[in-house]
């Protein structure tokens, strides 16, 4: 259900400057709920023709429609002094005053508190989503050290061109390039990727990333505003702007129906009376009677009642939903784009392959990596160490231990006969001993997998090769095969390398791979898919991809495991990051869609039935009563039927 579009920009104006907090807890939305299950069993009476005395219903209805409709009935007044028959709440005002006229007080009130409790979700959105990118600005580096000085400066004062340096541990403040040092950088927000990369003189560094050792020297080449991470910012709100701004069927019904009714009664009246010489009373009654008839009471609740219904059944699931356009939209997706590291894998190395060489056993390898692996807090050093703690091994003990930054370790195992120890990339474990031919061919195999491969090499000679990958999620390829049988094409995008993507994408089913992509390329190839399928769901993680997210036609973000930017820009959260719901989250918009098609052509084609049936006289007022009641219980009842969905 959505507002217009001047409410909506309105209540994101005023939402935006309250202080963010629970939804649970926002005062308004605690009332919207209490009136709900107040309102709930005088409806279910009123189907049995059981109603209260007057004199208790009555004040009580008027009251809660006063309290949360006063702010709708405002704006249909004032789009009607505009002529803006487009404004669904002169809609809402015609069916609150159709309902009251036909003396359905109880349909008159759950109609306003639906329609506000969809408008009180929405605002909230605007506001979570508006917050999650203030929090994302406020997060990133405001200042830079210019080589050659001890002061520290604004980012905006940095020019491309000058040199600014980075110590270990501190955040890189502007996109550059290595002149001076080496380190491992951790590159997860712009990237994804969940291990840190060797980055060396002449490499590019983003703004946002992590340092996470040695000293860097960096020459800046873009400003402050025409950073990396800018673009990401900039791309989400410019994504979740025109995302907002779309308009809906019964917006657009409304444009040419509102007024039309309205016509159409001025006209019974005028004609039959003023030109034919009929008595005015009987079709002055008929004109009213037209009215009644034509209150769009079912019309209006045929969408939120069943959107309702399909989200109540999804939270169930661990399903967040954000609005109800985002349920309809997953009913017409055609494509879905993954993102690869924490979404079809685990983003957790792992140790995969131990091979041992010249003798030595795979169980020797690993103790003794894991042992100069001990002190490192490295990702791949942790998946080594816990490797050798799950096999229960004897953990090697090293002396004269030696870091060499970006590169690997050195020292001397106080276990092994051969003392000396290498561990690294195959480069630099081939500085001091020999790479044979079947290590080089097990090494280049690992990487052709997309593993990170982990050289251990001992008195010239290699000891041993650790395969470190990233754990593909157990049900990765059975949802992709269910994707396909829907009808539903899988695409990846990532930022990870290629190796690693082909190999993943292979594992799980995926033919259509997009590697190395920065967040602007995964917009990029996202609306190049959308101009290909027309509406394409996105589903990631991370920073990175917080502007995909909010360009797809629907976001999916990983619950729990995601970014908080990652979240807020998502339109839909998996909150327990189960992979295997998105089928079924496909099935239950395709079921949504369904129920509100038949909906409202039903609505549509009752009321067209009966404003026939009024224009020639024959129409009364029960019929419009049995029209109008009638329709909206047959509305109703078919829009719950989404709550057993599976």
């Amino acid at each position: 259900m959505s507002s217009c579009g001047c409410c909506t920009s309105e209540a994101s104006k005023n939402i935006s400057e309250q202080p963010e907090k629970s939804f649970w807890r926002n005062r308004k939305f605690q009332f919207l709920l209490g009136a709900l299950a107040l309102v709930i069993p005088f409806e279910i009476l009123s189907l049995f023709s059981l109603h209260l005395p007057v004199y208790i219903e009555l004040p009580l209805f008027l009251g809660i429609i006063a309290w949360f409709g006063w702010g709708v009935f405002r704006n249909a007044f004032e789009g009607l002094l505009k002529l803006n028959f487009s404004n669904i709440n002169l809609l809402m005002t015609i069916a609150v005053i159709g309902a009251f006229a036909i003396r359905e007080w109880e349909e008159a009130v759950i109609i306003v508190v639906l329609f506000s409790l969809g408008e009180a979700l929405e605002a909230y959105g605007v506001q979570r989503s508006r917050s999650a990118l203030q929090q994302l600005v406020a997060s990133t580096p405001k200042t830079a050290q210019l080589k050659g000085s001890t002061d520290r400066v604004s980012v905006e004062d940095v020019k491309p061109g000058e040199i600014i340096v980075v110590s270990s541990g501190d955040q890189i403040p502007l996109d550059g390039e290595i002149v001076q040092g080496r380190s491992l950088v951790d590159e997860a927000t712009i990237t994804g990727e969940p291990l840190p990369r060797s980055k060396d003189i002449g490499d590019t560094v983003y703004a946002g990333t992590f340092n996470n050792d040695g000293y860097l020297e960096i020459r800046v080449t873009k400003a402050a505003k025409d950073t990396t991470l800018a673009k990401i910012i900039h791309l989400t709100y410019e994504s979740a702007e025109k995302k907002a701004s779309s308009q809906k069927f019964i917006e657009k019904f409304s444009k040419y129906y509102t007024p039309a009714v309205m016509f159409g009664a001025v006209l019974l009246v005028l004609i039959p009376v003023f030109i034919f010489g009929k008595p005015f009373t009987p079709w002055f009654t008929q004109a009213l009677t037209l009215l009644v008839i034509s209150c769009p009471c079912a019309l209006v609740i045929s969408t939120p009642v069943a959107v309702f219904s399909a989200i109540g059944n999804a939270t169930q699931r661990g399903i967040l939903i954000k609005g109800g356009q985002f349920i309809e939209a997953m009913g017409k997706i055609k494509a879905i784009a993954f993102d690869k590291t924490r979404t079809l894998t685990k983003g957790e190395p792992i140790v995969s392959d131990v091979v041992a060489f010249n003798g030595y056993s795979k169980e020797e390898v690993l103790a003794c990596a894991a042992g100069m692996e001990a002190l490192s807090k490295h990702p791949v050093a942790r998946s080594i160490t816990t490797k050798a703690e799950d096999l229960k091994l004897d953990i090697h003990v090293f002396e004269n231990f030696q870091s060499v930054m970006g590169k690997g370790l050195k020292g001397d195992c106080l276990v092994c006969t051969d003392k000396h120890h290498c561990l690294g990339s195959r480069k630099f474990v081939g500085e001091e001993h020999r790479l044979e031919d079947e290590v080089l061919q097990k090494v280049e195999e690992f990487e052709q997998q997309g593993k990170t491969t982990v050289v251990m090499g001992t008195q010239g000679k290699i000891k041993g090769v650790i395969g470190v990958t990233d754990e593909i999620r157990p049900e990765s390829a059975a949802v992709i095969a269910s994707l396909k049988r829907l009808g539903i094409q899988p695409v990846m995008l990532t930022g990870d390398n290629r190796s690693s993507a082909q190999y993943v994408a292979q594992k799980v089913g995926i033919q259509e791979v997009m590697a190395e992509l920065l967040p602007e390329d995964k917009v990029q190839a996202l609306r190049k898919l959308i101009e290909e399928h027309a509406e394409v769901a996105m589903i990631g993680d991370g920073v990175n991809d917080a502007a995909a997210l909010a360009s797809a036609s629907v976001g999916i973000a990983m619950g729990a495991i995601s970014s908080d930017i990652a979240m807020e820009s998502a339109d839909i959260a998996l909150m327990n990051v189960n992979l295997s719901l998105l089928p079924f989250l496909v099935g239950l918009g395709r079921a949504c869609k369904r129920t509100i098609q038949v909906n409202i052509g039903a609505a549509v084609a009752v009321k067209v039935l009966f404003i026939g049936l009024a224009l020639t006289g024959i129409s009364n007022l029960a019929l419009a009563i049995f029209a109008d009641v009638g329709m909206t219980v047959l509305v109703i009842l078919n829009s719950l039927r989404l709550y057993k969905f599976v």
